[in-house]
């Protein structure tokens, strides 16, 4: 299959690369990502692979079925970025990798908890300035404090066990709670109790219009004053603007996230050298209480090879129509 793969990375390539290795599929790579003004590169194409700031809207969509594009493969689990009911409409089917290494992530959520909480990022720059002193890098230890999880999928799920792990008691809040999490001592708790009474809140749901702004002014009030609230799953979830209000007020003790919800114009690129003009971002890199990376939760070797190989597979899977139903995005999975 002739598929133009967008925002291409040395990485992205190198994996592709290797799981295409006998499979047969002719990939050309585009540094560019997928979008209005760049949707004339997939003409000549059957299909197109893209990752999370690729915008397929309405009309990429629909110029995409004009050049007779059928598949859309998505290197990633989340669809948020996708016109999902107008490719349904144009025929086109979108196949993502709905889980790749939910380790991966739940381990980076607990760095970023760990780092800002011991303030480890501090005290390796001190040392290799010579400043051996511990004053203002006291932290909390996580044993016997409540962690809050929101979204209980394999991502959450694992997370949860890390978590419980270290001694923290863990509520959390799913509309479909797991018996088997129930079991492991694991407390399903309405939003606004775990909001309340939790001292430190990950997000590990989805992207949906009832999740848009899940953290905003009035759930950031209804939090334990001087609580931490981590988010390695989508930028949307956090409203920024009242996350920065609530930081400037010492509501809210610490931020630590891996994604952004203006990301699109800054993450997986080198910027050193240019002026950031994302006042949002740069307000937050401000504060000595919030930790940012750039979207590489994900990026461990096990979960690039699982990524890769899940995708050059649903290629395969689509020209053998033998797609796996759990790859296949719907718009009836749009909420």
């Amino acid at each position: 299959m002739r598929t133009a793969v967008f925002s291409t990375k040395s990485y992205d390539r190198e994996w592709l690369e290797k799981a295409n290795q006998g499979k047969f599929h002719e990939l050309v790579f585009f540094e560019s990502s997928l979008k209005e003004t760049s949707v004339k590169l997939a003409e000549g194409f059957q299909a197109v692979c893209v990752f999370v700031n690729d915008d397929l809207n309405s009309v990429v969509i629909e110029q995409l079925a004009r050049y007779g594009i059928r598949l859309i493969v998505l290197r990633c689990a989340g669809f948020n970025n996708v016109d999902i009911a107008s490719a349904h409409a144009h025929n086109i089917t979108v196949l993502r990798v709905p889980a790749y290494s939910p380790h991966a992530v739940a381990e980076h959520a607990v760095a970023l908890i760990l780092t800002l909480n011991r303030k480890t990022h501090k005290a390796y720059n001190r040392v290799r300035e010579g400043n051996f002193s511990v004053e203002r890098l006291n932290g909390f230890e996580l044993h016997n404090k409540i962690t809050g999880v929101i979204g209980t999928g394999r991502i959450g799920e694992e997370f949860a066990s890390i978590m419980q792990g270290f001694g923290s008691r863990v509520v959390a809040f799913d509309r479909n709670p797991k018996p088997t999490l129930i079991s492991r001592g694991i407390e399903y708790r309405p939003m606004d109790e775990l909001l309340r009474i939790a001292d430190i809140v990950s997000l590990h749901c989805p992207l949906t219009p009832e999740t848009h702004h899940l953290i905003n002014k009035h759930s950031l009030k209804k939090m334990k004053k001087g609580a931490m609230l981590i988010n390695t799953s989508r930028g949307k979830l956090i409203d920024t603007e009242a996350v920065i209000e609530a930081l400037k007020t010492g509501h809210l003790g610490y931020l630590g996230m891996d994604v952004y919800e203006q990301e699109e114009n800054l993450f997986f690129r080198d910027l050193s050298e240019r002026i950031i003009a994302d006042d949002k971002i740069a307000r937050l890199m401000t504060f000595p209480n919030v930790l940012i990376t750039a979207h590489q939760a994900f990026f461990t070797d096990y979960a690039m090879m699982q990524i890769a190989e899940t995708t050059i597979k649903n290629m395969s899977d689509f020209e053998k129509n033998t797609i796996n139903p759990a790859n296949l995005v719907t718009p009836d999975m749009i909420k």
